[in-house]
């Protein structure tokens, strides 16, 4: 085996290490978060941060830059704050935020999930051009029903985020991110999924999602008079 060889395969083995690290040190840790007990009240404190970004309903903007997070699943808050502090998930302004200056330990990351969990936002998300929604429709029941639901709220047992009412420019940036490998924190099998997509079909997907009600119990009408 020559040197350059043996350096590749050298950078390989720490490389995996630190991955395979990382997930350990945030699966502890994600363990103590839901041994906790959270507090409201210290929860509400913790996100006048967040809030300065997110919104004081965690409505996030209307750019899609920030997500709405108001009522999405406790249990998909705390693994992604988790994920944000152990590189399982990247963004320089979160990784920032979830470190432990801001949340000092599993306790403040419980309290602060519980307390968005409960947030619900008021005004509309950002949403695409409503055009060819029903591709979107079609696309969403064929590869994303099965985990998300029919109604795209995700599930709160098994982790899976709800996508129903987020931002179109939002969900459609992290499709694009999570195949382009910016998304550690997503499975191979999920990567894979999102892959077979075009560009055409991405941005329909993610106008589809957005003009679905984020609390299926208050439905509303699309653009275009359509009602998905």
């Amino acid at each position: 085996m020559n040197g350059c060889a043996a350096l590749a395969i050298g950078i390989l083995a720490v490389t995996l290490s630190a991955a395979v690290y990382a997930l350990s040190t945030a699966q502890e840790e994600l363990a103590e978060v839901k041994r906790s007990t959270p507090d409201l009240d210290h929860g509400a404190e913790l996100f006048d941060t967040c809030a300065a970004c997110h919104g004081p309903d965690g409505g996030g903007t209307s750019d899609g830059q920030v997500p709405r997070i108001g009522s999405q699943h406790l249990s998909v808050l705390w693994k992604q704050l988790t994920d944000y502090r152990h590189d399982r998930r990247w963004d320089l302004r979160m990784e920032h935020f979830a470190d432990r200056h801001h949340l000092s330990d599993a306790q403040a990351i419980a309290d602060v999930g519980t307390y968005i969990h409960q947030l619900e936002p008021r005004a509309p998300p950002e949403e695409g051009s409503g055009k060819l929604l029903g591709q979107g429709e079609s696309l969403y029941s064929q590869l994303c029903r099965s985990c998300h639901g029919a109604a795209a709220q995700g599930d709160e047992v098994r982790v899976i985020p709800k996508v129903a009412g987020q931002h179109y420019e939002y969900l459609r940036r992290q499709i694009h991110d999570a195949v382009d490998g910016r998304r550690p924190n997503f499975s191979s099998a999920h990567i894979r999924l999102l892959a077979r997509l075009d560009h055409d079909e991405i941005e329909t997907l993610a106008d589809y999602l957005s003009r679905l009600p984020g609390n299926a119990r208050q439905p509303r009408t699309g653009a275009g008079g359509a009602t998905p």
